[in-house]
């Protein structure tokens, strides 16, 4: 049965409103004795010309109040079970959420009689498969839609496994030692006379059913669906695989010779160079360069649980996550694997904002735009169908303390607070960058790791141009390829690193090159100017709670500008350098959580500038000059008010310790917020004091000063940047789904831009 859904889910691109392997992957448990579950055996092979059973005890339980449709308000202590058959076999329609989002409630209709051989009736309620229905509500159908088709309503929360409960009426109070999952699947919006979330709850009931019955309503939903010629939002299939199919055309460089040319050269295997070689590989010979390695069997980077090992494990020599302080004594990390940052972050996936679009300098078509990202989102990309306890609380927090409206799921960036996508599915597993390898054409495509690009080749016979690049593996041996007259060498290493090749190969400020004795190749004053990172600032918590929560899935995006996101720390065995003031190791019975905000649109900039004239594997100097601009000290006030709201709501209540002689209080790791929100030297103190980073570094080769607005370098042939160092900012919430999009973006416009030149000649 779950073959055939998921098929059917695949063929169609149907995602559902119920996680299947919630539903499947699990042993039903019985809660009734042997003559109790014989008698509900009997009476489910009688079910189908009967549709009745005995109601036991239910006969006189709470809720059948209201009018419905479908029945008077007599009949139903009259059919009691008449209306529990409804209930367990009822087609499901789009659902509405309340307020706090920790109760579903569906409104049911009648369903196939074919289907009620699966039911099981019990004493306290009835369990289609794994549903549960201990209370039930008749409602005037005028007061759910207005179609007059609604009759019962139900109210279901996911629990915590994978059970999946319709429960009662009345809200059930959490326990607060376990990770009990408490907000809802998702609704995916469909606009709809005829929601393709009809067919969910049938299918599932269906687990039992016999396969003719399953492949007559699989086939009579899929003539539906193309009858209808319906359009569905796709994303990776829960649970999907590992493809590692891009290994067959991976090479260790000490182990790869190279053919004398290529049509381009990306310099870079990162979040932007994996989609952009992806992509040129359809019709191009392509050289991927990238100087770190494969991380395919590395469990630090494959699972969520164990991601923020790899920021502790960071060094400068040779990890998958490089690291460096900035100028500024700011802790960071930059990526050094193939995928990149994509393979180290903590995979929250969430489109730009109308501002970058905007005002990037960059020249879009934003019908190809959002081809790009469903492109990357078809692989890559989760849909969130429910949340853990810490992510569910911070979404409703986040609702009471203002960051409205609700906008449940979605990978847009608008204003409220929403869930989001993530590159980890369901089981933990991370789908990054690389991943976007396997589209490419294998033919076409070479990936080389460990081979770190020294200098980029220039030619000035006619104009300055660029017609290669020299590398070095891993044993030192230099390497030189060239690219044909028509290609290009593409840079997509990165805001630290892309800055750091151009002036390394000459191109600069012309004193400063000079200064380091590298040869000046044309001077370009704006390389590595303008760095930027956005400040994050927030407090840490211990909790008298232990939390199995995934890392991130919920951001609220304020009005005053802050974006507020969440997350657990990990139980680790050390303390944690790259967060301020997590200097210790909280006991077994304890949580800990990091509530930050980020600064969306910093003013403040900083530069880069080279240590080593000569050496790439020498990071360079970075000063990101937080918080030198008023208006960013402005922003990180305005979120320290939200977090101040955050903290006083009810869904922030269960997480205090208990007051012994007061009230319960929060338990803070370092400093706790401003007392007086009006003191603006104590807030900026607090800004400074709990400054880190969110990872987002962008600038250095910007749009109008470095590249022009199709990111090829100014005065420069045949040389592009197309990474986040051409960004003036930070794209939406979180950059790296706009940064993918961009590598797939730039590479299909090259495509065109290829074939029409190619027409015109």
């Amino acid at each position: 049965m779950y073959g055939v859904v998921t098929d059917l889910q695949k063929r169609l691109n149907i995602e559902p409103i119920i996680e299947f392997n919630d539903l499947f992957d699990k042993t039903d448990e019985e809660e009734v004795d042997g003559d109790e579950e014989e008698k509900e055996n009997k009476d489910k092979d009688d079910s189908k010309d009967h549709p009745k059973e005995k109601a036991g005890n239910d006969k006189n339980d709470e809720g059948a109040s209201g009018a419905g449709t479908a029945r008077s308000e007599s009949e139903v202590s009259e059919n009691d079970d008449k209306i529990k058959y409804e209930m367990a076999v009822g087609k499901q329609v789009k659902a509405d959420f309340s307020q706090d989002r920790s109760k579903w409630f569906i409104p049911i209709e009648t369903a196939p009689e074919q289907l009620v051989q699966n039911l099981k009736i019990k004493n306290k309620g009835v369990a289609a498969d794994s549903f549960k229905v201990i209370r039930r509500k008749l409602v005037p159908a005028d007061k759910l839609r207005q179609s007059g088709e609604t009759s019962l309503l139900l109210k279901i929360r996911p629990v915590k496994g994978d059970e999946a409960s319709l429960v009662s009426e009345e809200s059930e109070q959490v326990d607060s030692d376990s990770d009990e999952i408490n907000p809802p699947p998702l609704p995916l919006p469909l606009p709809l006379p005829l929601p393709l979330y009809l067919l969910s709850l049938d299918l599932i009931i269906m687990r039992r059913a016999n396969h003719q019955v399953l492949q007559e309503a699989a086939l009579f939903f899929l003539v539906i669906c193309l009858g209808l010629q319906l359009k569905v939002v796709c994303f990776l299939q829960p649970n999907s695989h590992l493809d590692e199919s891009y290994l067959g055309f991976t090479h260790e460089a000490t182990d790869f010779s190279p053919v004398q040319e290529y049509d381009y050269i990306v310099v870079g295997g990162g979040t932007a160079g994996c989609p952009l070689a992806a992509t040129l590989s359809k019709d191009y010979s392509v050289l991927l360069l990238e100087r770190g390695g494969v991380a395919n069997l590395d469990p630090n980077i494959l699972y969520e649980n164990k991601s923020l090992n790899l920021l502790l494990t960071a060094n400068h020599d040779d990890s998958p996550a490089q690291n460096f302080f900035s100028e500024d004594g700011v802790f960071n990390t930059r990526g050094r694997v193939l995928g990149g940052s994509s393979m180290i972050n903590f995979g929250f996936y969430s489109r730009a904002d109308d501002y970058f679009y905007e005002n990037s300098g960059i020249e879009w078509d934003m019908s190809a735009v959002k081809s790009a990202y469903e492109w990357v989102e078809d692989s890559i990309v989760t849909r969130t169908d429910y949340l853990r306890r810490w992510q569910a609380s911070i979404f409703n927090a986040l609702l009471e303390a203002g960051v409205g409206p609700d906008n449940g799921f979605t990978l847009e960036h608008v204003e409220g607070t929403k869930v989001g996508g993530s590159t980890f599915d369901d089981s933990g597993r991370r789908h990054g960058a690389v991943e976007l390898l396997n589209k490419a054409n294998p033919n076409n495509l070479k990936v080389v790791v460990h081979a770190s690009v020294d200098r980029v080749i220039f030619s000035t016979s006619n104009s300055l141009a660029a017609v290669g690049v020299t590398y070095h593996d891993s044993k030192g041996t230099k390497h030189e390829v060239r690219v044909r007259s028509d290609g290009e060498v593409i840079l997509s290493a990165g805001a630290i690193g892309s800055p750091q090749l151009l002036l390394l190969s000459g191109l600069g400020l012309k004193s400063s090159l000079s200064s380091l004795n590298i040869p000046v190749v044309r001077d370009h004053p704006f390389i590595g100017q303008f760095m930027a990172d956005n400040p994050r600032n927030g407090i840490n918590l211990l909790l008298p709670v232990i939390l199995q929560d995934t890392l991130l899935r919920v951001v609220g995006i304020t009005k005053s500008s802050p974006y507020v996101e969440s997350t657990i720390i990990p139980r680790v065995t050390s303390i944690i350098p790259f967060i301020p003031f997590l200097n210790l190791i909280p006991p077994s019975n304890l949580s800990v959580v990091v509530i930050g905000g980020k600064v969306s649109r910093p003013i403040s900039t900083g530069s880069l500038n080279l240590i080593s004239s000569f050496d790439v594997t020498v990071s360079p100097r970075v000063w990101f000059n937080y918080y030198s601009h008023p208006e960013d000290i402005r922003q990180c006030g305005n979120l320290v008010e939200v977090l101040r709201k955050i903290l006083k709501t009810q869904a922030m209540e269960e997480y205090k310790f208990p007051g012994i002689l007061g009230p319960n209080y929060f338990s803070y790791i370092g400093p706790s917020l401003p007392k007086d929100s009006s003191d603006e030297v104590s807030i900026a103190a607090f800004c400074r004091e709990t400054l880190s980073t969110f990872w987002h570094m962008h600038g250095g080769c910007l749009v109008n000063k470095v590249v022009d607005s199709h990111l090829k370098v100014i005065g420069v042939d045949s040389l592009r940047v197309v990474d986040a160092s051409t960004f003036f900012n930070s794209p939406g919430t979180n950059p790296q789904a706009t940064t993918m999009m961009l590598g797939r973006y730039i590479g299909e416009k090259i495509l065109n831009e290829r074939t029409s030149n190619d027409i015109r000649t």
